[in-house]
């Protein structure tokens, strides 16, 4: 029985850093740094910071062209938009990103009964 449990943990804590992946992605999509990122996630899903960091930076190891690009993309936009409304226009707001946390968090299958077992 000890299998079953075992087996249990796994496949939630997998489907846990699936969730905290596919809205890591959904950040990228609305262009937050990687501190945005964790501070909505924690603020709004209620995501370790930690957990948040470790995910971001294992998929920069995976993904080491587009998060160097997308580095380069982000600092960009920061310095060059002096003078600019482009750059906040680009910008989500709090309220966007909460919404966008809660409607990424509502579209996954519910895990929290398999991580309460």
């Amino acid at each position: 029985m000890a299998d079953d449990s075992s087996s249990s943990s796994s496949s939630s804590s997998a489907s846990y850093i699936h969730l905290v992946h596919h809205l890591i992605e959904k950040c990228l999509i609305h262009r937050l740094t990687k501190e945005e990122c964790m501070d909505a996630l924690y603020k709004h899903a209620k995501v370790d910071p930690l957990v948040s960091s470790t995910v971001w930076n294992e998929l920069e190891k995976e993904n080491k062209e587009f998060f160097e690009a997308y580095t380069a993309q982000s600092s960009q936009g920061i310095s060059g938009s002096s003078g600019s409304s482009e750059g906040k226009e680009d910008r989500v707001t709090k309220e966007e990103t909460r919404q966008m946390i809660h409607k990424a968090i509502s579209d996954q299958p519910d895990t929290s009964k398999a991580s309460e077992e």
